[in-house]
């Protein structure tokens, strides 16, 4: 970064605080440096179809699904972890960011944000394009199994295997974490939303009876286990008839809503096993010992689904607990990070964590990737075979003197590259001077 780029960022650090957002399908945490969290309501936003004005967000949208009228929608703009809606997304962001603040005007904080572990580079490069539309000056990735270990408390800098399982609202991350790094991690899309469906396609299929998600949401957390309870439960659920169509109530059991929930809780238990195939006999000698720690709105802390752990703990055969506070695990890990940068893999150059904006532009059969980091260095890099026509390819974005891509789309920043042919000196053919051109009639004659 150049001097004045850096003045600019310091500028904005004085009237910002660095964020950890933990972008969650079903609930956003928003933690400040030095404040803690300051934000957790769920990912909703309430808008006005005919003006595409923003109702309301977060509790206040949440109330509104499936009561509002013709002319207001609510969005869910997150799905199975990634980004589904791309401007409601930044709509959402940029409310939770300036709600951090308490104010709206000289907000550009640097931003760390917890993704899925397999989510593919378009999908993290929306999660990035949305962060810096929202007026973030920085923005860093990590992982969620990463930053849900290190809110748990788990020793991930000891050359010993650590196991965490993250059950969010969209994804569920199993990860085996040593030496501050990754050994293995799985994401699957089987979560709270999908066990909410389950539930309400148990209910339509058994007893002809139409609930909502909030309904759905709310029996699951009542009365849904995932293994036996010691004192059966039961619950008074009310709905549609769809064969009458007028409302009805019915009553339903624990077990009920257990067996609606089996073939989630199947797939979530089956990827910890696979997890724990593919884990080296070291590390699984120490996870053995110290065992499985559940974290995310699943897991549930006795609130969301009941006796997940017994189950895992059944069909595992090892010790499985409950991190201290599972639905912040994520975010505390995350917030954690903003203190310590060393605690995940930043990349540094000069003592200052850099991220890389790639961008391949085809030329003559050939290649050239630039990567500008965060302070505007040219990185130059070739791939494919060379054009024999050209002698070199310079690809620079508007001069290297400024830090570039922050606040631009991938569609803007691929528009201010441009691409300079040259060619040899013993290969250049100079243009003919025609004898209109040079004025010298006698010689065309």
């Amino acid at each position: 970064m150049n001097k004045n780029g850096y003045n600019m960022r310091s500028v904005f650090s004085l009237f910002s605080s660095d964020l950890a957002i933990d972008l969650g399908t079903a609930n956003t945490l928003v933690f400040s440096h030095g404040k803690g969290i300051v934000v957790n309501e769920p990912s909703i936003v309430a808008i006005n179809k005919v003006t595409g004005e923003v109702v309301a967000v977060g509790r206040e949208a949440k109330e509104m699904l499936g009561r509002t009228p013709g002319n207001v929608v609510a969005i869910k703009p997150m799905k199975d972890g990634v980004i589904a809606d791309f401007k409601v997304t930044e709509k959402m962001l940029t409310y939770f960011i300036q709600k951090a603040h308490n104010r709206r005007v000289l907000v550009h904080p640097r931003i760390v944000i917890g993704v899925p572990s397999e989510i593919t580079p378009v999908e993290k490069r929306a999660v990035q394009d949305s962060a810096y539309r929202a007026r973030a000056s920085e923005v860093y990735l990590v992982e969620q199994a990463m930053a849900a270990a290190i809110g748990a408390g788990l020793p991930i800098e000891e050359p010993s295997g650590n196991m965490v399982v993250d059950i969010g609202g969209g994804t569920t991350d199993i990860a085996v974490i040593s030496m501050s790094g990754i050994v293995y991690s799985r994401s699957v899309r089987v979560a709270g939303n999908e066990m909410d469906e389950a539930v309400m396609q148990y209910l339509k299929r058994k007893y002809n009876l139409l609930v909502g998600e909030r309904t759905a949401e709310q029996i699951k957390m009542e009365i849904g286990s995932a293994y036996p309870l010691e004192k059966p439960l039961t619950m008074e659920v009310k709905g549609r008839n769809l064969i009458e169509g007028v409302p009805r109530t019915v009553t339903i059991d624990d077990s009920e809503i257990r067996e609606s929930l089996a073939e989630c809780v199947a797939t979530i238990v089956n990827a910890v096993r696979v997890a724990l195939e593919r884990t080296p006999p070291e590390l699984s000698a120490d996870i053995s010992d110290r065992g499985i720690v559940l974290t995310g709105g699943g897991a549930g802390g006795g609130a969301l689904l009941k006796n997940l752990d017994k189950r895992i703990r059944e069909e595992t055969g090892l010790p499985v607990s409950i991190a201290d506070d599972p639905l912040a695990s994520v975010v505390l890990g995350t917030g954690k990070m903003l203190s310590d940068f060393k605690l995940f893999a930043f990349r540094y150059t000069n003592g200052r964590p850099t991220l890389s904006t790639s961008l391949a532009v085809p030329f003559g059969g050939s290649s050239v990737a630039a990567s500008l980091d965060a302070r505007g260095t040219d990185q130059t890099r070739f791939a494919g075979p060379p054009d024999p026509s050209l002698d070199r390819l310079r690809c620079f974005a508007g001069g290297t003197q400024r830090r570039l891509g922050h606040r631009k789309s991938p569609r803007r920043l691929a528009a201010l590259f441009r691409v300079e042919r040259h060619r040899p000196p013993e290969r250049r053919t100079h243009p003919r001077k025609w004898p209109a051109q040079t004025g010298n009639h006698a010689a065309a004659k």
